[in-house]
């Protein structure tokens, strides 16, 4: 049996799915696309995938946490 969600869950998963529509949107990735390297990476692959283990990290948190 899955946990029990808190009734704010909702609109919060919302607000994380509009965060990563306009984090992974190309206006906004565009800021990153530069010929520059970070520790020898690309920093637009870099940028990507940073965000995406972000999102993941704060849905992560967001489901698992104890509702009060």
């Amino acid at each position: 049996m899955p946990p029990a969600t808190a009734p704010s869950t909702g609109p919060r998963l919302a607000a994380l799915f509009a965060a990563g529509l306009l984090l992974l949107n190309w206006p906004l990735l565009a800021l990153w696309d530069h010929p520059a390297t970070v520790w020898g990476l690309p920093l637009l692959p870099l940028a990507l995938f940073s965000l995406w283990a972000l999102l993941i990290v704060l849905l992560a948190w967001l489901l698992e946490r104890d509702p009060d």
